[in-house]
């Protein structure tokens, strides 16, 4: 592994990788290869997690063709340095901000969207003229194997795709440049643990129990409907699907018809669930899942229908002292808790370690603006799941346990580049107050633009 990243940092040092034009090349190149591999992507989900084409593309290679064509038609202006304001202190001169490549990075995804979440990190990583190191997940070996195939177009001193177990095993112990990890909280302390030795900068995009409150003036139909599909899209194996629901106990009652109803419209054919309802990516999961339901009331759902594939269920009599509120569910499953007053939710919550989302559900202006105020979370909606990552001009991240760093759109250039401060002022002409001896006069006049009193 020490050979590929010696490797990619000799290429790197030969400064191709910092024309613009080269970058735009590298990313055209990669675009036509996501048009040939369409078919075969769409393939690859279904023998892995049994996903339809809609799902594929909307939920993956709809969302890395934006970021892709986003990149293409704005990285001249991304990648230009930006001037400036500089201060009087420093008069005559110019200041300006450079957005410098890290050099040879490293991009590890997860296997709930084992495409978009390796491709939009690498499209960035060229976007901001780097060498990347890329791990998919071995997970996911169908959607692994077409990953490798469209990356063949690059050479391993640029573009290199890890899938040896040896190769993998010494991954973390490498001295990149700078790292991009979608996973665990768990395996990010690790991973950030051998990196300290490096102090080597990274993004951390992780997960966590997101809460979704649905007060007593939401609308009831329209919330039970994005609630669903929210925590329910690709079987609730989503970091940012709300984990959890908080029902005012007002509504609770109709909500949760609403929501059974819901649940039969979009996943069953009569009383069948559809054979494209996305499986549970493994045994060990399923177990650790199902594990969960035996302490609650099963509101419906609950059975494994079929190889690795749980119904879509709901829990309700749910206390936070259940196993399923110990730990993120990544699942089919809907935890539902009744409260009656927000407040005393918002303080419990924020006890908690901070989700990566954060979902509310309401009519009130005071209560809306609370909850985008006081909340301490990752990013997420108001009146919907789910759709804030959708927006490209909004960056996606979390904090703290969640993670750190953020990208989509603009941002993930931003992220895969460093924003280098360079002042450049004229060979003679300056103010000469900085320069010894001091004098009550240079004291005056420094305090006055220092602004003190």
């Amino acid at each position: 592994m020490l050979e590929i990243l010696e490797k990619q940092k000799k290429f790197f040092k030969t400064n191709t990788t910092l024309s613009v034009k080269f970058r735009l090349t590298q990313l055209k190149r990669l675009k036509t290869q996501l048009y040939a591999y369409h078919d075969r992507i769409c393939k690859a989900f279904k023998k892995d997690l049994n996903k339809n084409e809609y799902d594929v593309v909307s939920t993956e290679i709809g969302l890395v063709m934006n970021e892709i064509n986003t990149a293409i038609k704005h990285l001249k202006h991304w990648a230009k340095p930006k001037r400036v304001w500089s201060s009087i202190i420093n008069f005559p001169a110019k200041a300006y901000k450079h957005y410098d490549p890290y050099g040879c990075v490293l991009v590890a995804a997860p296997w709930n969207y084992p495409f978009q979440l390796t491709m939009i990190p690498v499209i960035g990583a060229i976007a901001g003229g780097n060498t990347v190191v890329v791990k998919p997940s071995r997970s996911t070996p169908n959607v692994t194997e077409i990953i490798k195939k469209i990356f063949n177009i690059f050479d391993d001193d640029y573009v290199y795709i890890v899938t040896k177990d040896e190769e993998i095993e010494q991954l973390f112990d490498q001295p990149f440049d700078f790292i991009f990890y979608t996973g665990s909280p768990k395996q990010a302390r690790d991973l950030a643990k051998k990196q300290a030795q490096y102090l080597t900068p990274m993004v951390l995009e992780l997960g966590g129990k997101s809460p979704c409150i649905v007060d007593k003036d939401a609308d009831i139909e329209a919330s039970a409907r994005r609630v669903v599909w929210g925590k329910f899209l690709n079987a609730g194996q989503t970091c940012v699907a709300p984990d959890y629901v908080l029902l005012h106990k007002d509504i609770k009652e109709l909500w949760l018809q609403y929501a059974r109803d819901y649940i039969k419209n979009f996943y069953y054919d009569g009383e069948t669930l559809r054979k494209d309802f996305v499986k549970i990516i493994n045994e060990k999961n399923l177990k650790r899942i199902t594990k969960l339901l035996g302490e609650n009331h099963i509101f419906c759902g609950g059975d494994v229908v079929r190889e690795q594939t749980l119904e879509p269920t709901i829990l309700t009599e749910v206390t936070r002292d259940n196993a399923v509120m110990q730990e993120e569910v990544f699942g089919p499953v809907m935890p539902v808790l009744d409260f009656e007053d927000l407040d005393e939710e918002l303080k419990v919550i924020d006890e908690l370690d901070r989700p990566l989302a954060f979902y509310y559900f309401g009519t009130d202006k005071k209560n809306i603006k609370k909850v985008k105020t006081v909340a301490r979370f990752g990013g997420g909606c108001i009146n919907d799941t789910i759709m804030h990552i959708s927006e490209e001009h909004l960056p996606f991240g979390g904090v703290g346990n969640s993670g750190m760093g953020s990208y989509h759109g603009k941002q993930t250039f931003l992220t895969f580049t460093h924003e280098k401060s360079v002042l450049q002022k004229y060979p003679k002409a300056e103010i000469k107050l900085k320069y010894p001896p001091t004098d009550d006069k240079k004291l005056k006049l420094t305090k006055f633009i220092f602004r003190i009193k």
